[in-house]
């Protein structure tokens, strides 16, 4: 298709409601913003579309802010009847395109990073259930009862589980949930969705490069989140994760913070 991503999202529509293949396209995610339309007929039509869009983030680094998708995929997930996807590591892609493959009541977009990532050990078992389910748990020290909820989907989830073994070190039982789709967690049975999410207050701290739009669905009043609140800027992706307060350290910090509320509530 060359740089053309809205002619890639219409044709795709096309060759969907042609029939007799299933088409997919791939770009960079900040040019979903181009493919918009497209993708919103698509859903409106309930066309089995799939959309790869990679470089997820300001973690693409030297590209600069005009490459850094910081508000995309709150407006992706804006959209009635899309799917938006954004798997934690290799095992959690796979399960992410076999879903959008055999998903056919609307289009799915799964949203990659550029930058490697760490397979995860518990995605590998869990990942297949976990992916359909639209969240699931991924380390839990104290099932009944943990201190804190993390919340995170993408390359965050790594960042989550490594925060969460230095809260361990300080005492506080922090559970990690990958949440990789919004919709399909929202669609999730209640109880299933309660014992993810404990309803029963305690404090729950979301972690994604990108905006907070969306987020508090699931973080409730006494949520917080550690992402973007701004554009990103060009620099290794390492300078942009201090910069920006999205490392282990920074994690932690947000977790004591509302902790700390939480008891002087």
């Amino acid at each position: 298709f060359g740089i053309r991503e809205h002619a890639m999202a219409s044709l795709t529509n096309g060759m969907a409601l042609h029939g007799g293949v299933r088409p997919f396209g791939g770009t960079f995610l900040i040019f979903s913003d181009y493919m918009r339309p497209a993708i919103r007929l698509a859903a409106l039509m309930r066309l089995p579309v799939v959309y790869a869009f990679t470089h997820d983030s300001i973690f693409l680094g030297e590209d600069g802010p005009t490459h850094q998708p910081v508000e995309q995929l709150a407006a992706l997930r804006a959209i009635p009847g899309l799917v938006v996807l954004r798997p934690a590591d290799g095992a959690e892609t796979v399960a992410a395109w076999r879903l959008a493959i055999e998903r056919r009541e609307g289009p799915t977009a799964l949203a990659l990073t550029r930058q490697k990532l760490p397979v995860l050990e518990a995605t590998v078992e869990r990942a297949a259930e976990g992916i359909r389910r639209g969240a699931y748990v991924l380390a839990d020290p104290k099932p009944e009862a943990p201190d804190l909820v993390l919340i995170a989907s993408g390359s965050e989830v790594a960042l989550a589980l490594a925060a969460a073994r230095g809260l361990a070190e300080e005492g506080v039982a922090a559970r990690v949930v990958s949440m990789p789709s919004f919709e399909l967690f929202a669609a999730a049975d209640p109880a299933y969705r309660d014992r993810v999410l404990p309803p029963d207050g305690t404090p729950r701290l979301a972690i994604e490069a990108a905006l907070s739009f969306g987020w508090h669905r699931w973080l409730g009043a006494q949520g917080d989140f550690v992402g973007m609140s701004s554009f990103g800027a060009s620099a290794p992706a390492d300078d942009l994760a201090r910069h920006f307060g999205m490392t282990e350290e920074g994690v932690r910090s947000a977790a004591r913070r509302l902790l700390a509320a939480r008891r002087s509530a």
